[in-house]
C-alpha cells in the first residue's frame, strides 16, 4: 500500500530561498565562512516560534547549498533579515567585508515567493516521516485535502476563503 500524505497549513507563507554558489574552489577562505554563517541563522530561527519562520530544507547541488526557508509572510522574513539584534546582519556584513577580501570566491543569492492561501499543494508519496513544507507545518493523510493536486488546491482555497 503506497503512503499518501501533504502538508498541514491552509493559510498565505512565504518561500524564501537561499543559496552559495561556490566560484572559487581553492578559496574555501573565502567561502566557506558563508556558508558556515547559515548555520547559526537557523538554529536562531527553530529557537523562536514568534519570528514567523516555519522551517527549512537543505539542499547541496555541485556549485553549492540552497536552504529552502518556509515562513508566514514576506514581513516576517524582511524583519528578521533587517533586525540588527539577530544573527543575519552582522554575517551579512562579515560576507561583504570579505568579499573584498577574496572577490568573487563565492556567490550567495536568494529569491522570495509570497504564496497566497490556497496557492500551494503538496504530495508526498511513500515518504516516512515528512519533508519540505510538511516537515516545517506538519503532516496530513492526502486524502483528506483530495485526490488531485487541482482538488487539494481547491480543498485549501475554499477552506481559506
Amino acid at each position: 500500500m503506497v503512503h499518501l500524505t501533504t502538508h498541514d497549513h491552509d493559510g498565505d507563507l512565504a518561500v524564501f530561498l537561499i543559496g552559495a554558489r561556490i566560484n572559487k574552489l581553492w578559496r574555501p577562505d573565502g567561502w566557506w565562512p558563508a556558508l558556515a554563517a547559515m548555520g547559526p541563522m537557523l538554529r536562531e530561527l527553530y529557537q523562536d516560534p514568534g519570528s514567523g519562520f516555519l522551517g527549512a530544507t537543505t539542499l547541496v547541488g555541485a556549485r553549492g547549498p540552497t536552504v529552502v526557508q518556509y515562513w508566514r509572510s514576506v514581513e516576517d522574513v524582511y524583519r528578521y533579515a533587517n533586525a540588527d539584534e539577530r544573527k543575519h546582519r552582522p554575517a551579512w556584513v562579515e560576507f561583504y567585508r570579505r568579499a573584498k577580501r577574496v572577490p568573487g570566491a563565492v556567490g550567495v543569492w536568494h529569491e522570495t515567493f509570497s504564496v497566497p492561501a490556497g496557492g500551494h499543494e503538496t504530495l508526498y508519496v511513500g515518504v516516512p516521516g515528512a519533508m519540505g513544507l510538511a516537515a516545517a507545518t506538519g503532516v496530513v493523510p492526502a486524502s483528506s485535502r483530495g485526490r488531485t493536486a487541482r482538488e487539494r488546491l481547491r480543498h485549501r482555497s475554499e477552506r481559506s476563503g
